[in-house]
């Protein structure tokens, strides 16, 4: 039988039979270890395994629930796992399904953060980084490319993404201060020009694979039906659940601790950052390399890099980052480094997501109450445009630090430059994977290491 056939028990051509929380246990669990790629490989993973192979549910309602959670910040793909889980089994089958998308990767980062930050100087792992930090500035770029080509249809949003480069390129401000500008700038123009801000968001059903169990014309389960009652009582629980571990840092480390610290910076990146991961890493940066200085730019990239290798939400490079600050800083002492980068990139981990899962299992009913095609409201897209310019901005802010490591007095990085170009033309020409071309460059990286 095919890989990638229907299980033999199923007719294609009856419903599904209800699913065990058991067997959806185990596959969320077995999500969380292959969904590489970034957003769009783990939603093309979701939609081959849940729409056409398991046909859990159908195509249409998957992606009304993908059109919402691409109007949220924070990762939608994790969103996504989270408000299918939901709508299958109820709020601990969100929570499962959202948690296994992340718990993989949270370990597999915690590993690698130690493992660079203590042999990190060893010849073959400063090789491996060598090359793969050129790399990272090609996929940034690509992600600016990929973003902008979506986006970026008519003369305003080229404007509102030109006029966002500018602003954190030549005047350094904040990202906040740039996504509220653009929403302003989006919904002023969607009121002059709305046929230049209607931008949809991913398309009507295409294609039908078979009867699924949660198809079309399937009603709303009763705990997918909006209560006051049950959207008050989730506003009180997720306030707990942010209340208590802040409360207990402020406690225990003071405001000004490093652990409060990252837990009051990434719940603010949580809720501002749209857009997908690269939207949140210029924030991200402003924040941990320049302001509280918890790691270097260099370290920064390298972060992004083990946070492509990996699988779970490229956002999970905030898993890197609290773990490098802590363990750095020794948040808890000089003879607890290890605990105290486990610990940070623990709580970051938390106070990143705490805030999507609220977003799915508060919203996810109003959502479910009508099953029409969502649309990107205005400044939302006035939003994704500006983006593309932030994201633009953080490429050349790798290119600096990679190409001139020692400023633009210093010497440009010949060889650098070279595994860039080369690491472009292989994403945006031949459109290679990510993965390989990491690989490949690593590879390129540890052999001039090597000869110099």
């Amino acid at each position: 039988m095919p890989k990638d056939s229907p299980p033999a028990s199923e007719d294609p051509l009856s419903r599904p039979p209800a699913i065990r929380l058991r067997e959806a246990l185990w596959f969320w669990l077995k999500l969380g270890f292959i969904s590489f790629g970034g957003p769009a490989g783990q939603i093309s993973i979701m939609h081959q395994e849940l729409v056409e192979r398991r046909r859990w549910i159908s195509e249409r309602r998957f992606l009304h629930a993908l059109n919402y959670c691409m109007l949220l910040p924070g990762p939608e793909a994790q969103q996504l796992a989270t408000y299918i889980g939901w709508l299958l089994h109820r709020t601990w089958g969100g929570v499962m399904a959202g948690a296994l998308f992340v718990l993989p990767s949270l370990f597999i980062l915690i590993a690698l953060s130690w493992v660079y930050i203590a042999f990190g100087e060893m010849p073959l792992v400063a090789g491996f980084f060598y090359g793969i930090k050129p790399a990272v500035t090609a996929i940034v770029l690509q992600a600016a490319h990929r973003i902008g080509s979506r986006t970026l249809s008519n003369p305003w949003l080229w404007a509102i993404a030109g006029a966002a480069f500018i602003a954190i390129f030549a005047f350094n401000l904040p990202f906040p201060l740039i996504v509220l500008g653009a929403a302003l700038l989006g919904y002023a123009g969607g009121r002059l020009a709305p046929d230049k801000f209607s931008v949809a968001g991913h398309g009507a059903a295409r294609q039908s694979y078979g009867p699924a169990l949660i198809d079309d014309d399937t009603p709303p389960p009763e705990h997918a039906r909006f209560s006051g009652r049950r959207l008050a009582w989730l506003l009180v629980l997720g306030a707990v659940l942010w209340a208590l571990p802040m409360g207990l840092l402020t406690l225990v480390f003071g405001w000004q601790g490093t652990l409060t610290q990252m837990g009051w910076f990434f719940t603010k990146a949580a809720l501002l950052t749209f857009g997908g991961a690269y939207a949140v890493l210029p924030y991200v940066y402003q924040g941990a390399v320049t302001h509280y200085s918890w790691l270097t730019p260099a370290q920064m990239i390298d972060g992004l890099a083990l946070g492509e290798t990996t699988p779970g939400p490229l956002i999970m490079v905030v898993a890197f980052v609290g773990f490098i600050g802590a363990y750095v800083s020794q948040a808890l002492g000089s003879d607890r480094v290890f605990l105290a980068g486990a610990v940070a990139a623990t709580l970051v981990t938390w106070f990143t997501f705490l805030p999507s899962f609220l977003f799915i299992l508060a919203g996810g009913p109003l959502v479910e109450a009508t099953h029409n095609e969502l649309k990107f409201t205005a400044p939302l897209t006035g939003i994704t445009a500006a983006v593309v310019g932030v994201i633009l901005n953080l490429a050349c802010f790798f290119g600096y630090h990679v190409f001139w490591p020692q400023g633009f007095s210093g010497h440009l990085d010949w060889p650098s430059a070279l595994i860039a170009m080369a690491a472009a033309v292989a994403l945006l020409k031949f459109k290679r994977g990510v993965i390989q071309v990491l690989l490949a460059c690593a590879l390129a990286g540890l052999a001039v290491h090597l000869l110099r």
